[in-house]
């Protein structure tokens, strides 16, 4: 290994992420690894922009929307890259907040018509 850096297989293995979605995040280029031949490697960059792409899917953005995020820093820099952060996050948090009510009455609907049923075999 190169001081300092991730090989491909190692890059997946520290992220958990297959081989394919690791060379899909390369191909729409969230990932930019140095090539020597064949061989990737990844450094603290890669290896940081990794982190907040999965935190960023784990939060149920797009793939989009993380590539557009992550260019705002290289455009424009921290301060324009936390004002879009703050933007999306609003969003996504309405969302995901939605997302929990519709969750919590899909749970009683389906504890009510069980008990329901449970109880036609008393």
């Amino acid at each position: 290994m190169t001081e300092g850096k991730l090989s491909f297989k190692e890059m997946c293995a520290e992220f958990d992420v297959t081989p394919r979605t690791l060379r899909y995040y390369e191909y729409i280029e969230l990932l930019a690894p140095e090539k020597d031949g064949r061989a990737r490697w990844y450094g603290p960059r890669e290896a940081a922009r990794m982190k907040l792409i999965l935190r960023g899917r784990r939060f149920g953005f797009s793939l989009e929307e993380i590539r557009q995020w992550l260019e705002i820093y290289e455009q424009k820099g921290t301060k324009a890259q936390y004002e879009e952060f703050i933007r999306l996050a609003d969003r996504q948090l309405v969302a995901l907040e939605k997302e929990r009510r519709t969750l919590g009455e899909t749970i009683l609907d389906l504890r009510q018509l069980r008990d329901e049923v449970a109880g036609t075999l008393d």
